[in-house]
This record gives structure tokens, C-alpha cells and sequence, in this order.
């Protein structure tokens, strides 16, 4: 089964982020302090649009990896052998085997049936013998965190814009702030999108112009209900990987 690997980013005017696992100690999972940059969030948009649940999880190092849960993985196994579907081989809490996932209807279940030495938790709660998984939940084995997504209202809306670019009309003060927003990634796939001021300087702006150019954006490209974090790599991976912007605009 196919595993697939993004690296990640920080929110505009945030500090510099760590690589390193950090602890989060309500589900007693290791995540690293980082967010997705516009090239990682292209891969996940690409997995919503498949229709199919999946999972996401950092290895130890912090790369992100993305296991599609396709028709052909009706069973997932989880645990520290190399061989097993999501490998923790650096999780000395994981068992060599620790936990299943398997397709039962449409949807995807947790089994811990006493597979593993510290068990399997799901929002927090250990898990004994099977759980059904819904969107966003949150599935620790060990000190590492697994998320499980799969496809909602939300996820739809935005992949419907992306369906339909050439739909989204933009006036030419967004079409600028929009290439304003998008020229550091542009020039350098692992870049951060341009801040607030960054763009304001370069179209012209004040600030709090900018600020509601984007706010339009975001609605216009169904993002208006994500968190606040992730809009602004949101839409910069839209819009490139739709051609929304190409190299002439630039």
C-alpha cells in the first residue's frame, strides 16, 4: 500500500517552527509544532477530491505521510514493524502489531482487541475492541498521533471551487493581491505565503485593505469555514494546482 510524504509550514506572523515531535499532552501524542505548506495541502486536497478516507500522520523526523484508503485496502495494519501499512518503527510504545483498521459498510473501524502492549485511544478515550471512525478523529498508538479524515460538507465546497476556476470571478486589485499572496511560494515551493504587509507593500494597499481583499477570496474559494490557520496555504495550493495563476504572473 502507498504511502505519500509532504513537508509543512507556519501561519503568517507566528514565530519560526520546530521540526522536532513535540508532546501534546491531552491525547498523549507526539505531533510536531508545524503546519502544512501550499505543496502539502495540494497532496490532501488531491486525497479529498478522491472521494476516499485517509489518514495523515508525521514520521519521527516530521515529514507528513498520507496512506489513501481506498477500495483496494478493506484492512490497515498499524504498528511498529516495517512492514505494517502505517509503520512507527520509532515509537517504542507501539507494538510490532498494534492495531487494525478495517472497511465494514462504508465506513472505517478501529480494532485494538488486546493487540497492544499500551493500547489504542481515539479522542482521548483508550479503545477496547472496535470503534467507528468519523472525520477528524483524532487516533494515538503509542506517543504518535494519526488523524483520520474522510470526506465532508466542508472538504466538498472546497474542492468544488477547485472543480470550476475559471467560475470564480476576481477583480484586478484581487487578481494582485492574489499573486501577492502566492510570489514567495512560487519563487520557492517550501516558502510561506506572503504576510498581510508583504502583500499591502507590493499592490499598494493598507493593510486592512488586503485584509478584506483576502476575506473575499476566501469565501469565493470555499474556504471560509476553515480555520483560521489554514486558509492562507489553502488557497495558494488552489489556485496552483487549479492554474488559477501561472508563470507570466509573476
Amino acid at each position: 500500500m502507498s504511502q505519500r510524504s509532504c513537508s509543512v509550514m507556519e501561519e503568517e506572523g507566528s514565530p519560526p517552527v520546530s521540526r522536532q515531535p513535540a508532546i501534546d499532552t491531552k491525547a498523549g501524542a507526539r505531533r510536531p509544532t508545524v503546519q502544512q505548506t501550499p505543496a502539502e495541502l495540494k497532496e490532501i486536497i488531491a486525497a479529498e477530491r478522491t472521494g476516499f478516507p485517509f489518514l495523515v500522520w508525521r514520521a519521527e523526523d516530521g515529514e507528513q505521510r498520507l496512506l489513501l484508503l481506498n477500495q483496494a485496502n478493506w484492512r490497515v495494519t498499524i504498528g511498529r514493524d516495517a512492514a505494517a501499512d502505517v509503520p512507527l518503527p520509532w515509537d517504542a510504545e507501539v507494538s510490532r502489531t498494534h492495531a487494525l483498521l478495517e472497511q465494514i459498510g462504508r465506513g472505517w473501524t478501529l480494532i485494538d482487541d488486546g493487540l497492544s502492549r499500551n493500547g489504542s485511544f481515539v479522542n482521548g478515550t483508550r479503545i477496547v475492541g472496535r470503534r467507528r471512525l468519523t472525520d477528524k478523529d483524532r487516533l494515538v498508538f503509542g506517543g504518535t498521533l494519526v488523524t483520520y479524515r474522510e470526506i465532508s460538507g466542508a472538504i466538498t465546497q472546497t474542492a468544488s471551487a477547485i472543480d470550476a476556476p475559471s467560475a470564480i470571478p476576481l477583480t484586478p486589485m484581487q487578481r494582485k493581491v492574489l499573486i501577492g499572496l502566492v510570489r514567495p511560494v512560487h519563487e520557492t515551493a517550501s516558502a510561506t505565503p506572503a504576510t498581510n504587509r508583504q502583500i499591502a507593500e507590493e499592490v499598494f494597499l493598507t493593510i486592512d485593505a488586503v485584509k478584506a481583499h483576502l476575506r473575499v477570496l476566501f469565501e469565493r474559494y470555499g474556504l471560509s469555514e476553515l480555520p483560521q490557520n489554514e486558509k492562507r496555504a489553502r488557497l495558494v495550493a488552489i489556485v496552483l494546482d487549479a492554474g488559477v495563476l501561472v508563470p507570466r504572473d509573476f
